[in-house]
């Protein structure tokens, strides 16, 4: 078992002849089963054209049609990626991954609208994330392989780098992951945390779960709430940020804190209030999470 992909996940690659989706097409195809599990490639003008053995494709549609995928992950640049997400939409595909950094705040709220409109059934991971892996079957985006350890750990972060702390501790202390999504930190995005706990709720294969969020919006608060009602499995939680000065933004375009219930501080106390052990120091997430596992 295992969340959201697995070793017989079928993945297109849009923007597979850009230099960035060259590369890490070719990294995730080297991991684990990743040689079976990229089996598309989508170029609006290189159809018929492969790129090192992978088909490519005029659309998602086209892709999904004759290779039977189920998942696309996008590496379009930013002018161009929402109409990518669309696609993979319109294609109803199970799940899009959209890697893009920088995409206008305006694109992502129309695909918003647009997926309520249709009631699409498309879940959409990101935009600007690092993707999602299953350690020793799939990893799509761009995270390291080599940290990750098969395991019964849940991490799910906004934060790419923090995600890759939290996986190497929890690797480091011998107890590795089910699976670790990162959702991005945009302030208009698909998957939260709360979609995910949910997910790692259900998941006979997850013991515990490491969740990591940062200053600004309310997504940590909704997910820790529910936590408190509905998690049946002990959480650990870091907030990025605590020294952040309200009203500025910071990293992400969604780490912009108004100074309410959005720092730091306030969301490592709701989730505390919410039975998540927290930590304000990030090099102790694993050590935390070894104690509640007792």
């Amino acid at each position: 078992m295992s969340i959201l992909i697995n070793k017989d996940t079928k993945v297109i690659t849009q923007g597979i002849t850009g230099k960035t989706g060259q590369f890490h097409t070719r990294t995730s195809r080297a991991y684990a089963n990743g040689q079976a599990a990229f089996v598309a490639g989508v170029h609006p003008k290189k159809a018929g054209e492969d790129f090192e053995g992978i088909p490519i494709f005029a659309s998602v549609k086209d892709a999904k049609a004759q290779t039977g995928a189920n998942v696309s992950v996008i590496y379009v640049p930013p002018a161009g990626a929402a109409a990518a997400i669309w696609e993979g939409i319109e294609a109803e595909l199970d799940l899009v991954i959209c890697i893009t950094e920088g995409i206008p705040v305006r694109d992502m709220l129309e695909i918003k609208h647009r997926m309520a409109e249709r009631k699409s059934k498309t879940l959409l991971l990101g935009p600007n994330c690092p993707g999602l892996i299953t350690p020793d079957e799939i990893k799509i985006g761009i995270m390291p392989g080599h940290i990750h350890r098969k395991g019964r750990v849940g991490i799910v972060s906004r934060s790419g780098t923090l995600t890759y702390e939290a996986v190497a501790q929890v690797t480091e202390l011998g107890l590795g992951q089910s699976s670790a999504v990162g959702i991005g930190g945009d302030p208009i995005n698909g998957l939260k945390h709360i979609d995910v706990l949910k997910l790692f709720n259900e998941d006979p294969d997850t013991d515990a779960v490491i969740m990591i969020g940062e200053i600004g919006g309310p997504d940590e608060v909704n997910a820790a709430l529910w936590a408190k009602d509905n998690m049946k499995k002990p959480m650990v939680g870091f907030i990025a940020g605590v020294t952040a000065p309200a009203g500025k933004r910071m990293g992400h375009a969604g780490a912009l804190i108004s100074g309410g219930a959005d720092t730091a501080d306030a969301k490592l106390e709701i989730m505390e209030a919410c039975g998540i052990r927290t930590t304000k120091n990030p090099s102790e997430m694993g050590k935390i999470l070894k104690s509640v596992l007792k």
